[in-house]
């Protein structure tokens, strides 16, 4: 019995041993730092180092149209792109978990994953230098005939889609990929043998079985979009109405720290509600798409 115990209780030692580096990491860099900025928020300055509880900062987003106008139009923007993101990268993700084998698919995978081994930065910037004024597509565009002179492609909102869905795609692709990959190819197969076209054999076999895919990608897009800050302001420009942008420029060019962190927790809030509703909306739990 004793030596149960001892045994219980070094693998109950050995298991906290191993989470303590995880406990640690979720509690120093996202709990603590979570509650300090919702307690930054309720303060309101009324000296130079005096402050007041004040819920004047929440207040202020919903009286001034410019600010809860730009989390709109970055919600809809952000879950538009997600939908974009889905469009494209489901029929790549077929291909790869059901069409290829070996080490073609190998090779389709590393493909769509070498884009990735740059930074954002890179990587915005490459698309600027495709869409400006005098980037590869417009000088296309001229030679081609197509166009009679220079085409502005860049500082728009096809633009920050554009910028969008390509820094996002990955995070799709791997949960479609992973879920279609366990689908049984004989559960197609007999679909068809009973009269089923592509529609229906897609309605009613592939999209409910790789739902959980489906949904735990568009979760990470989204609030990879919604949270984005470089992507929407290097292609949509300084009037890019980002939500983000309007965050950056309450903490660093106003030092309004206060009201940079109401910014910061509504931003959370807000979009962690529009998760939950596309959750209900799906009939999706969440620990079934973080499977």
């Amino acid at each position: 019995m004793r030596g149960n115990k001892a045994s219980h209780g070094g693998l109950g030692l050995g298991v906290f041993l191993l989470m303590l580096p995880l406990l640690l990491w979720l509690l120093l860099l996202i709990v603590l730092p979570h509650v300090d900025m919702v307690l930054v928020s309720l303060r309101e300055r009324i000296g130079f180092a005096e402050h007041r509880f004040s819920w004047m900062h929440y207040e202020l987003f919903f009286t001034e149209s410019l600010y809860w106008r730009t989390f709109v139009r970055t919600a809809f923007i952000s879950i538009f792109t997600t939908f974009l993101t889905l469009v494209i990268a489901f029929p790549v993700a077929w291909y790869i978990a059901k069409l290829v084998r070996g080490r073609r698919r190998s090779l389709l995978f590393l493909a769509c994953l070498v884009p990735f081994w740059v930074s954002e930065l890179v990587r915005t910037y490459g698309w600027m230098i495709l869409l400006r004024e005098s980037g590869v597509i417009s000088g296309l565009l001229q030679w081609s005939g197509l166009a009679a002179g220079p085409v502005e492609m860049l500082y728009n909102d096809v633009a920050i889609m554009v910028g969008l869905v390509y820094a996002s795609i990955l995070f799709m692709l791997v949960p479609l990929v992973t879920t279609l990959d366990s689908l049984d190819d004989s559960l197609v197969e007999a679909a068809y043998d009973l009269g089923g076209n592509h529609l229906s054999v897609a309605r009613n076999i592939v999209i409910p079985h790789a739902m959980p895919g489906i949904v735990s990608g568009s979760i990470v897009v989204f609030m990879l979009s919604v949270g984005n800050y470089l992507t929407p302001v290097l292609l949509g420009g300084k009037d890019s109405m980002w939500f983000t942008e309007q965050i950056f420029t309450q903490f660093i060019t106003r030092f309004n720290w206060e009201q940079g962190a109401a910014f910061g927790v509504l931003l959370l809030v807000l979009s962690s509600l529009i998760v939950w509703l596309g959750l209900r909306l799906s009939r999706q739990s969440f620990a079934e798409t973080m499977r």
